[in-house]
């Protein structure tokens, strides 16, 4: 059974084909694929790489974790495979939304969010201080100035 390795803080520029080489030079086997953005079509940091042997996956992470690469030190694991029945949604979220706007089987809990504004409100004033407001109104109201 193959190994899934991650491969992280990758440089956002560089060339597949080198860190191909590197990884090579462990042991045959190695596949390794570096997450694209799709937007810009660079690097988004991070990879994955298949190995085919148990042993040659532990020296990549024993060789490559923490070893500087094009002005980077690679962060090097074992990746954890997405368990889509936990609710995380897998890939299945660009294919719509639930009531709540959140993605189907989404774990992510709907909030009624409140944003708060340095704006002055045009509306009723805030209920916490009316009755010290009305007090406030009443002193300025029976206050007589002297001329």
């Amino acid at each position: 059974m193959s190994v899934r390795l991650y491969i992280g803080n990758l440089p956002q520029t560089f060339e597949s084909k080198e860190l191909e080489t590197q990884l090579a030079s462990v042991g045959d086997g190695i596949r390794f694929k570096a997450v694209l953005d799709r937007e810009t079509g660079g690097c988004r940091g991070f990879g994955f790489a298949n190995v085919n042997d148990e042993k040659i996956a532990n020296a990549v992470i024993e060789q490559f974790n923490g070893r500087e690469f094009n002005g980077n030190n690679l962060r090097v694991e074992r990746s954890e495979r997405r368990n889509t029945n936990e609710g995380s949604g897998g890939g299945s979220r660009r294919n719509g939304t639930n009531s709540s706007g959140n993605a189907p089987g989404s774990a992510r809990k709907s909030a009624n969010k409140v944003v708060h504004s340095d704006a002055p409100a045009e509306e009723a004033p805030d209920p916490r201080w009316a009755g010290e407001l009305s007090k406030l109104k009443d002193l300025l109201a029976n206050q007589k100035t002297t001329v």
